[in-house]
């Protein structure tokens, strides 16, 4: 059924993960760190066209400058998909049922980590898989059924968690400059506390993740031994868009203390 299909590709996205040696300039590291992004910033839709056939798109939509532009721009060379800008925003598109097929075996490879895109790429599988509109509809509404059982299982860190931390952290990571020099870095999420925890014991952060309201969680980082850690991470594993102007100009007042 359609339903035991869609559980057994979630479970399937949820412990595929294998173990494959990256170099920051290859196309794995792009793979990798876009997955992060994607889980940040990314969007993963089914439409029906006038209840006749499913549509399949892959989006990400960014502030429109030229280092997010040309982060997209390499981005499509590896991953397929266009680029264009319009008005504030640069977006990637893929929107070609091929390019969608070819997109999930990436995923199958390295999947995402958010409940939410978990759920979504767990949905588009299987409407690759069965195309029939009414099927689609009938299960649209229910294609997050799974999401508080993800969210509730135990976390394994998966080998890629390094490159997708810098994906992750250029889509949802904040570097605070304070006049005070009281720098931080800080993230947030909804729904997944156990993400931004991982990430909090990668940096060996301390502090508490705060749930300041409703189901979102949120870690701010100051210890200095800590963000020496964080801007270590991101040497070794860069960022690709804005968020590298952002740390550059973070690190160096940072260094400045």
């Amino acid at each position: 059924t359609f339903w035991m299909y869609f559980a057994m590709t979630t479970r399937f996205l949820l412990k595929n993960i294998r173990l494959i040696s990256t170099n920051v300039n290859s196309d794995e590291y792009m793979k990798k760190f876009w997955v992060g992004l994607m889980d940040g910033d990314g969007s993963i839709q089914v439409n029906h066209w006038r209840k006749k056939s499913l549509q399949y798109r892959l989006v990400m939509k960014l502030k429109n400058t030229k280092s997010n532009y040309n982060m997209l721009m390499r981005m499509a060379k590896v991953m397929g998909g266009s680029v264009r800008r319009v008005k504030d925003d640069v977006m990637w598109v893929v929107n070609k049922k091929e390019d969608m097929i070819q997109m999930m075996k990436m995923f199958d490879k390295y999947p995402p980590l958010t409940s939410k895109k978990l759920c979504q790429t767990a949905f588009l599988k299987s409407c690759l898989e069965n195309t029939s509109v009414k099927d689609y509809t009938n299960s649209r509404d229910l294609k997050y059924k799974e999401q508080s059982n993800i969210v509730n299982s135990q976390f394994n860190v998966p080998i890629y968690f390094k490159e997708w931390t810098s994906g992750f952290m250029e889509a949802e990571g904040c570097f605070s400059m304070r006049i005070s020099k009281n720098h931080s870095f800080s993230m947030g999420q909804n729904d997944d506390q156990y993400l931004i925890e991982a990430i909090k014991q990668y940096f060996g952060a301390i502090n508490k993740v705060r749930n300041p309201y409703r189901n979102f969680y949120f870690v701010e980082i100051y210890r200095k031994e800590v963000m020496k850690k964080m801007i270590l991470h991101c040497t070794n594993y860069p960022l690709l868009g804005e968020k590298k102007e952002s740390l550059q100009k973070f690190s160096k007042e940072f260094n400045k203390k």
